[in-house]
């Protein structure tokens, strides 16, 4: 790839009119956060059981004593053998923000169907120590909208992202081992139709009154913003550079690769 160069001048200069693109887009994002708060709370009538390492706990047990929480849908169905990639990365980067949130009046916790008995094993494979609670049993998962039945999935009745999807029908063809979906579930130990029913997502919930609220949720790209990897990718010279699935769980990358690289970029 040939990339155009140019003089310190031009570059400023360049530079200076993106710094004001970048500067509305600041000033954007700003409203729409004040959009997301001025959301209507919607009062949640079902209590929840979830497994945690303190014990059995309903939704508002998981604030911890906060007005508020952040839940993290992560994909680690009850039929995985491991979390997914994709997840996975984006959970790299909580054990350095949960603190924070949690002495700012806001709970955090990860959510999966899987049993809590391997949600922890694969806690400390990867080496994490954020809270990770588990919602088998319980409705949470399909009320809000990450996880969906085999039904669901082959008559075109799911909705995910606010928007209803297709027949997945397909999925039983010869394409069914084919993409970037199937390399995922092949990575999570399970198959394409199994994977694609459990699905990412973000839900905030607000405790009023004794009362739980839902406040937020967001899905698929809407996590963009919590993907930590691609915030500072978006800003290296060659930005995402994709072309499929590169991104593997951390303790899977070659590190002999990479210490070579490393030390032939110092050589």
């Amino acid at each position: 790839m040939t990339h155009r160069t140019g003089t310190r001048e031009e570059w400023r200069a360049e530079r200076l009119q993106l710094l004001q693109a970048e500067k509305e887009l600041t000033r954007r994002s700003d409203e729409l956060a004040r959009r997301r708060q001025a959301l209507p709370w919607v009062r949640v009538e079902e209590s929840y059981r979830f497994d945690t390492e303190q014990g059995e706990a309903t939704l508002a047990e998981l604030f911890r004593g906060r007005s508020q929480l952040l839940v993290y849908h992560f994909m680690f169905g009850p039929g995985f053998e491991a979390g997914c990639p994709s997840c996975s990365s984006i959970a790299d980067g909580f054990d350095g923000l949960f603190v924070h949130l949690e002495n700012h009046d806001v709970a955090f916790t990860a959510v999966s169907l899987a049993p809590l008995a391997k949600l922890q094993a694969y806690r400390r494979r990867m080496g994490w120590s954020f809270p990770w609670a588990s919602s088998a049993g319980s409705g949470f998962n399909a009320d809000f909208n990450v996880w969906f039945s085999e039904e669901q999935l082959r008559d075109g009745s799911m909705e995910y992202n606010y928007r209803r999807e297709t027949s997945l029908a397909w999925r039983d063809g010869e394409n069914a081992g084919a993409g970037a979906e199937a390399q995922l579930a092949a990575t999570c130990g399970t198959d394409v139709s199994t994977y694609h029913r459990d699905r990412p997502g973000l839900s905030a919930f607000a405790l009023h009154d004794g009362a739980v609220h839902h406040a937020y949720s967001a899905y698929a790209r809407g996590l963009d913003g919590v993907w930590g990897m691609y915030q500072w990718l978006d800003r290296a010279p060659k930005g995402r550079n994709e072309t499929g699935i590169w991104w593997r769980r951390h303790d899977e990358y070659d590190d002999a690769a990479a210490g070579s690289a490393v030390a032939s970029c110092c050589a």
